[in-house]
């Protein structure tokens, strides 16, 4: 299989498992609202879902990963692109993917070890209030700095950089390109979501835009994988 074909089939797999994962923790463990509720509710609910949760998670942030692949292929299938344009994309889309793999990934393996420290019969106020502490902490860190703010600013500037080398070369329409650049704007808007003085509750022009960009960018991904097997 060519690098192209590769690429294509993964522009075409990596949204619909995403979105996928996605929809099933939204529809059975109310995700992303639950991230703001009192830690014990989330832990709760957590303790709730068993196991087939802490795997729904794990292949979640697996499905983050797939980016990093996804952008060298893509890369080595643009031909006629300006190559340092190229290596940029690739270095910005591994940096993606890392970054959100790593705010995802406390949900299988750190997350399991304080919801069964917060159900133990002997736990104290002082125990659970340091559980509290410890969950709240990694989610700001891990989903909301890196997670989310970079993970929405390395996507973003990856689909601009992927977008521009599109316009360059004559692997796909020229009009893709320019949706990608125009998509990873908007993702790089939302990363301001919590920045600065948003950083208490979130500025809402940008949560209302991120899921709406999220789809948006899953539909420009697919389209381009797409035109790269038509």
């Amino acid at each position: 299989m060519s690098a192209t074909v590769t690429a294509a089939v993964l522009l075409i797999a990596l949204p619909v498992a995403f979105n996928s994962a996605f929809a099933v923790l939204a529809a059975t463990f109310d995700y992303p609202d639950i991230l703001r509720r009192p830690t014990a509710e989330v832990l709760d609910r957590f303790r709730k879902g068993a196991s087939w949760l802490v795997l729904l998670w794990w292949a979640f942030a697996l499905t983050a990963a797939l980016l990093a692949p996804l952008a060298v292929l893509l890369a080595a299938s643009l031909d006629g692109a300006d190559p340092v344009l190229l290596d940029a994309g690739v270095t910005v889309g591994v940096l993606a993917a890392g970054v959100q793999f790593l705010g995802l990934i406390r949900w299988p393996f750190l997350v399991p070890y304080l919801a069964r420290a917060d159900a133990e019969p002997g736990a104290t106020p002082a125990r659970r209030e340091a559980i509290d502490v410890v969950f709240q902490s990694f989610n700001r860190y891990l989903g909301v700095a890196v997670g989310e703010h970079l993970g929405f600013l390395f996507t973003g500037a990856w689909s601009i950089l992927a977008g521009a080398a599109m316009t360059q070369g004559m692997a796909v329409p020229g009009w893709l390109g320019m949706a990608g650049i125009a998509v990873g704007a908007v993702l790089v808007l939302c990363s301001l979501e919590f920045v600065g003085p948003f950083e208490p509750h979130g500025w809402k022009l940008a949560g209302a835009l991120t899921p709406v960009a999220y789809v948006i960018w899953s539909l420009w991904l697919v389209a381009t994988g797409v035109a790269l097997l038509v």
